[in-house]
């Protein structure tokens, strides 16, 4: 018999074991290796299947292969005594190795011998772990249809309750978002959300529709107006969790072929992402919140919108407090403002606009930088004198050269040079000569 090694936990103390004894000491979880079950299963199921499916935290270490750390399939073990992976051992010595991965003791025997026992341990472990999820994926299925039907003849708060048990099925198993779907759940949920829904509804509702996989028809029943006003309501007045679930499942709608621009196209709905943008208490609602206007703003009725509720110079203010991702989803926004010319004067009227946008120049990566050149080159062009020597006074002209001389893309170089043209037009030679700081360069 080999000597295993000692692992973490249970019951497994190091001794020279025979497969009977450690599955009897616990080493398969305290199952009995006479069970019937288990040697059921280990003639029916692959093994390689099992470690596949099973997304265990935690294998024991006398499992696990030195060298590619994984479980072992067909352990084989060397003349020095140390057990490995049949294919992982065999590439170590096709490569000329002539000792021991682990010990590095050289190998008088190059021979490799099936460790059966080993084998044996590993599948019956897997097997009864592949055995125990199986058992709870079909408890989770029962518990789903359970709720599911309860769901259809509920009532007042017992539809509360009902979708907060099923909320948190869905949460804790992954096996129970398939589950709500095939058992026609989706459309038992959507139908929840109408006019007349509360809000402690709504919101349960919403939580689990945002964990599922919806297909086109779930999506186009949610695209109706009605459901789409309540989300939207929720947004405004719901929990933080609300708010943020809202926010991703509207986006969810939004990327569909069939989505209508007036859904989204309110008032409302606007104020609501932008409270979640400038929340500072709760930053885990603005990426999501950038993510929904990002999508939305390619409709000019939103772009319109978004001027006239003044978000324009609200999410030039946040944009210091930004970190990369949500910076480049809120420049994003405020580049395709510039699409339309209300836009480009609301950026222009907005007195941190070019501050802000200069600052981030070179700092965050090559996409920041492109959005961050087009706006300025935009709001330049709008108002060439007042705004180029802003942007030049705080560094622009230098910043724009780091850009050019950069292995950025050649679009991004090649608006860099027209916006640093443009700046020059208001100064001399020698004078912009020196606002760029790097002389041998620009002459």
């Amino acid at each position: 018999m080999p000597m295993f090694q000692p692992f973490k936990g249970g019951g497994f103390d190091g001794h020279v074991i025979d497969l009977h004894t450690a599955v009897k000491d616990g080493v398969l979880g305290g199952g009995d290796v006479g069970d019937g079950k288990t040697a059921a299963v280990e003639n029916e199921l692959d093994l390689k299947t099992m470690i596949t499916n099973l997304e265990l935290p935690e294998t024991p270490s006398v499992f696990i292969c030195p060298i590619s750390l994984d479980p072992m399939q067909d352990p084989v073990t060397l003349c020095t005594g140390q057990t490995y992976e049949r294919s992982n051992i065999l590439k170590w010595l096709s490569l000329g190795h002539r000792t021991c991965p682990t010990t590095m003791q050289e190998l008088w025997d190059d021979a490799v011998t099936p460790n059966k026992t080993l084998h044996q341990l590993i599948h019956a472990w897997f097997s009864q772990k592949y055995v125990m999820m199986k058992k709870r994926s079909e408890d989770v299925q029962g518990r789903v249809i359970e709720i599911v039907g309860a769901l259809r003849k509920a009532k007042g708060k017992g539809k509360i309750h009902a979708l907060s048990e099923l909320k948190g099925v869905v949460m804790a198993h992954e096996i129970a978002k398939k589950s709500v779907v095939d058992e026609g759940g989706v459309s038992v949920i959507s139908s929840l959300l109408t006019p007349f829904t509360s809000h402690a509804v709504g919101s349960e509702a919403v939580a689990i529709l945002v964990n599922l996989e919806l297909d086109v028809v779930s999506k186009v029943g949610l695209m109706q107006p009605a459901r789409v006003s309540l989300m939207v309501d929720m947004l405004n007045d719901g929990s933080i969790e609300t708010k943020i679930n809202c926010a991703r499942l509207i986006g969810r709608l939004v990327e569909e072929r069939g989505f209508r621009a007036e859904l989204v196209s309110s008032h409302s709905l606007l104020v609501g992402l932008m409270r979640l943008v400038k929340d500072r208490r709760r930053r885990n609602g603005v990426s999501p919140a950038l993510a929904l206007l990002k999508s939305i703003t390619v409709h000019k009725q939103v772009r319109s919108l978004m001027v006239s509720v003044e978000a324009v110079p609200q999410l030039v203010d946040v944009l210091p407090c930004l970190g990369p991702e949500c910076l480049e989803s809120a420049l994003y926004v405020l580049d395709s403002l510039c699409s339309d010319n209300e836009g480009v004067t609301a950026l222009k009227e907005s007195v941190n606009t070019i501050p802000n946008t200069v600052r981030l120049l070179m700092r965050v990566s090559e996409t920041c930088t492109a959005y961050a050149v087009s706006i300025l080159w935009s709001v330049c062009r709008l108002a060439s004198r007042e705004c180029s020597s802003l942007a030049v006074e705080l560094g622009l002209a230098a910043k724009l050269l780091l850009v050019i001389q950069s292995g950025c893309d050649p679009a991004l170089k090649q608006r860099s040079a027209e916006l640093l043209k443009l700046c020059s037009l208001h100064y001399s030679d020698t004078m912009f000569i020196s606002k760029c700081k790097l002389a041998p360069t620009i002459q």
